[in-house]
């Protein structure tokens, strides 16, 4: 009976280990180049923000124009924390993602194949990906 547990836990222990999600923390540079995103530990869970806007919108000021509560619209959006709340789930990392461009807040997973990050945004079933580029 011992050697039977003992068997089953070591068998047990690879799983747990493939499980684990791959690390995300570093500097991304977002879909078509337009920032970097810097993701890092915050408490207990992964947060990231923006630190640096490649190519701000046309027309004006990088704020957060669209954010829904009226007092946060022109705050700057280098800075912005835009991915909240990241916890291993399985083999990804779950969250929510802000994106400044519509002032919505979406359930969002990520999940790194290579030097890629797979952002996953999701609206009730409806879910759409971006794939970030890792920097050095």
């Amino acid at each position: 009976m011992r050697t039977a547990l003992l068997v089953a836990a070591a068998l047990a222990l690879p799983t747990a280990a493939i499980a684990a999600p791959a690390p995300v923390t570093g500097r991304w540079l977002t879909l078509e180049g337009k920032a970097i995103v810097e993701i890092a530990p915050c408490g207990a869970q992964l947060c990231g923000r923006i630190v640096k806007v490649l190519k701000p919108r046309p027309g004006g000021p990088a704020v957060d124009a669209n954010n829904p509560d009226p007092a946060k619209r022109r705050q700057p959006i280098e800075g912005l924390s835009i991915l909240t709340g990241f916890a291993p789930k399985g083999d990804r990392w779950g969250g929510r993602i802000y994106d400044p461009e519509s002032g919505r807040t979406y359930r969002s997973e990520l999940s790194v194949a290579g030097n890629t990050l797979k952002v996953k945004g999701c609206f009730g079933p409806f879910c759409k990906t971006q794939d970030w580029t890792r920097l050095r």
